[in-house]
């Protein structure tokens, strides 16, 4: 599924509604909602936002803010650069970033548009290393996309998160696994895990250890070792790092295997 490089028509098509899907929580937020805790260190719902702005104005072109940012949420450089974007915009009023977020999500739409297929099959610098444009835009898809649910979960309501974005967000959640797997669970060669989602995206996803490797698989050759079923919400939340598999254990059931089944859900946490 990571290995093709994604259509540009629909990677636009699902940006737009998502960015439209953000709109949507935010527009006439009061400046107390807007200023709310996020699950990310650090974070309010404001800073969330300003967030996605600062992303799509680097892929416009425009420079970082050139501002000196220090805090126990900054881990990296990465880091460091969100940060500014975020900072240069703090002292706007929530509803002036929202206009600000407008402007750049329709730039940036425009933008998209206007892509050549070599463009969007050209090898650029991303999260994951060298890989197809339209492949990053599918990760600013997964990204805006699990943003959309940080603000929600912040403003304490519901959103769709299934259908076509859903299903979309979630191929970026599969190629980081195989390091969840080894190097987090532990689990040994041979080991053969399945992971049942229910919820707003359902699906099955087949993970294969061997040779010290562990590969996702469309069937496994041999009986699973252990079984993890568990709703698509919360296993977006635990890959993503909002949360802890020991705050949901009623929302999670593991047969077979239990200790590696449960030393994986608390492996699951991984930075794009």
């Amino acid at each position: 599924m990571t290995d093709t490089v994604p259509d540009r028509a629909e990677i636009t098509a699902l940006l737009s509604d998502q960015w439209d899907a953000i709109t949507r929580l935010v527009d006439g937020l009061d400046e107390n909602r807007w200023r709310t805790a996020s699950p990310l260190p650090g974070w309010t719902v404001f800073d969330v936002v300003a967030h996605v702005i600062g992303t799509e104005s680097l892929l416009l072109g425009e420079p970082t803010p050139d501002i000196d940012v220090a805090g126990v949420h900054i881990r990296n450089d990465i880091g460091a650069l969100n940060e500014k974007w975020i900072d240069s915009l703090r002292p706007l009023a929530g509803s002036q970033l929202l206009e600000r977020f407008l402007e750049v999500t329709g730039r940036r739409l425009k933008a998209l548009e206007q892509t050549t297929p070599e463009a969007w099959a050209e090898l650029v610098p991303t999260p994951v290393g060298m890989a197809p444009y339209g492949r990053f835009m599918r990760i600013r898809l997964f990204d805006c996309w699990m943003h959309e649910h940080d603000i929600a979960d912040a403003l304490g309501v519901s959103v769709d998160e299934g259908g076509s974005r859903g299903t979309a967000a979630f191929a970026e959640l599969l190629p980081a696994l195989g390091k969840a797997v080894v190097k987090g669970a532990g689990a040994p060669d041979g080991s053969r895990i399945t992971i049942e989602l229910t919820g707003p995206v359902p699906g099955q996803i087949n993970v294969a250890v061997d040779g010290g490797r562990a590969a996702v698989v469309e069937t496994l050759d041999a009986p699973a070792t252990v079984v993890v079923t568990l709703d698509s919400s919360l296993y977006a939340r635990l890959r993503g790092g909002r949360t802890s598999a020991d705050d949901h254990a009623d929302r999670i059931t593991v047969t077979g295997d239990t200790d590696l089944g449960n030393r994986l859900v608390r492996s699951l946490a991984f930075t794009i």
